[in-house]
């Protein structure tokens, strides 16, 4: 007896099969129809919810061929009820199970100060290891131009710096405009300070409070909120709430990818 196939479309016609691919938490994904990229946040019957870096939220249905991975179109199924490996990294990156961290490279990121360079390891520590990239902080930038002298960038040793408050007409624009080294990458945010750079909602505060003119900011964010006068204990409350980079103000996270794209660029580094 002939069985007949229900589809009658032409083989040569039918589109080719695509993985499916389960929605499990923090992957990157783009939806074909909207062109919306964002990382999944749940995945319910017939639904999956992704948020985009800027923490915005969109529901879509789990359609065949309805999303890209790394430009290559996936179906997004259901994940089963067992925990799987974390596919990203806290900064959004492709994780690498069991990568060994290479041996640093001649090349730095400086950011100005201790509070700077704990949020810059909390998100990129993974993708840093696995670079080689080392980040050291300065305590200031008031002497930038002779940090940079002394440290001697060049082509297989460039300097990335991370400066605060980089705005026009600030005194960090001044200093930054000072260095004019060719291996030598100045960039920075607009915030006062680093704990800015953090989304409010992720701190589970409305908005950063205004300090006046001539108040010491931290100090004065703490008055504000109501915190104790620590502003140490206050950094730690703000930094237990980051878990990615879904939880940094875009202007932060573009300047720092900016800076290791800078720093790795040209030599591979030592492995």
């Amino acid at each position: 007896m002939r069985r007949y196939d229900p589809d009658l479309t032409p083989s040569w016609k039918r589109p080719a099969p695509v993985p499916e691919v389960a929605a499990e938490p923090d992957l990157v994904v783009e939806e074909v129809a909207t062109g919306f990229c964002g990382a999944v946040i749940r995945c319910e019957a017939g639904t999956v919810t992704l948020e985009d870096r800027f923490g915005k939220h969109r529901v879509f249905p789990l359609t065949p061929r309805g999303f890209l991975l790394e430009g290559r179109a996936v179906t997004l199924v259901r994940p089963s009820a067992a925990p799987s490996r974390p596919s990203r990294t806290a900064s959004g990156s492709i994780a690498v199970p069991g990568a060994r961290a290479r041996v640093a490279r001649a090349g730095r990121i400086y950011v100005e100060g201790r509070h700077d360079a704990e949020l810059v390891e909390r998100v990129w520590g993974d993708d840093l290891r696995i670079e080689g990239v080392v980040v050291e902080y300065l305590e200031g930038v008031d002497d930038l131009p002779a940090i940079v002298r002394d440290f001697g960038p060049g082509p297989d040793a460039r300097l990335g710096v991370l400066v605060d408050h980089l705005v026009p007409g600030s005194k960090e624009s001044r200093i930054a405009a000072a260095v004019t080294d060719a291996h030598t990458l100045v960039v920075g945010h607009p915030y006062i300070d680093i704990w800015e750079a953090v989304k409010p909602a992720a701190v589970g505060i409305p908005a950063w409070p205004r300090v006046p003119r001539g108040q010491d900011w931290k100090a004065g964010v703490c008055r504000a909120l109501g915190w104790p006068d620590n502003t140490g204990a206050a950094w730690q409350h703000i930094l237990s709430k980051v878990h990615g980079w879904k939880d940094l103000e875009p202007e932060l996270l573009g300047r720092v990818e900016e800076l290791i794209d800078f720093v790795t660029a040209g030599d591979p580094g030592p492995v």
